[in-house]
């Protein structure tokens, strides 16, 4: 479907975003994970699920789905926001 609503668009830049929410000690922190992109022609790969054979990274010739498994987490948007999460804990507890 949205490769079929992209049809004959110029623009494909997309982004993959996510955000956690910790709520520690009734206080809420945010930790973000952005990458930006763009919509592939055509689907490609047979890694990951969801959008990753769609979704090329801006740093990148491949979709999410023709990396492996290692690598795209390296680099994804979820692994981004939980480095930031595991940072965060990490530091509050020296």
């Amino acid at each position: 479907l949205l490769l079929r609503n992209l049809e004959g668009v110029g623009n494909r830049r997309a982004r993959f975003r996510t955000v956690i929410s910790l709520i520690l000690d009734g206080e809420e922190h945010l930790f973000e994970g952005i990458v930006e992109g763009h919509i592939a022609q055509c689907a490609s790969g047979s890694e990951g699920f969801g959008y990753d054979p769609l979704f090329i990274p801006e740093w990148s010739a491949k979709t999410y789905a023709e990396m492996d498994p290692a690598e795209k987490n390296a680099l994804s948007h979820r692994g981004r926001a939980v480095r930031k999460l595991a940072e965060f804990l990490h530091n509050r507890g020296k």
